[in-house]
């Protein structure tokens, strides 16, 4: 049995509804894959060093924020954000550290997590 009759136009009042429930969502900043993936790898490898524990994501209206934990019950050590707000003026990506302090901003993800990056140096 089918959940549509026939005498029912199959794109009139289906595609009101799911036109309706799509723009009651609210649009959320996001990171998107390539960001994601970057993010992640860095964490990985922080994690792999022992350096950090845990981590939150918030998609908020204005920005989206990776947050990372040396503990689960402290504060994040440092706030990865993208703010699309900020794309033409000093970057929409910044890193902040616990205290708020603003490390690296910049256009660019791979430049701004440099700032929290410690890679291997030849000594």
């Amino acid at each position: 049995m089918s959940l549509i009759s026939e005498d029912a136009e199959p794109s009139g009042s289906h595609a009101a509804a799911r036109a309706a429930v799509a723009s009651s969502t609210p649009n959320r900043v996001t990171f998107n894959r390539f960001e994601l993936n970057r993010i992640l790898d860095l964490y990985g490898r922080m994690v792999a060093d022992g350096e950090w524990r845990d981590y939150a994501i918030d998609f908020l209206k204005d920005r989206a924020v990776f947050s990372v934990f040396r503990r689960s019950s402290e504060v994040p050590i440092y706030r990865i954000e993208k703010d699309p707000r900020l794309t033409r003026k000093q970057g929409m990506y910044s890193v902040i550290s616990a205290t708020g302090l603003i490390l690296r901003r910049g256009h660019e993800l791979d430049r701004v997590l440099l700032a929290i990056d410690r890679k291997l140096a030849l000594v």
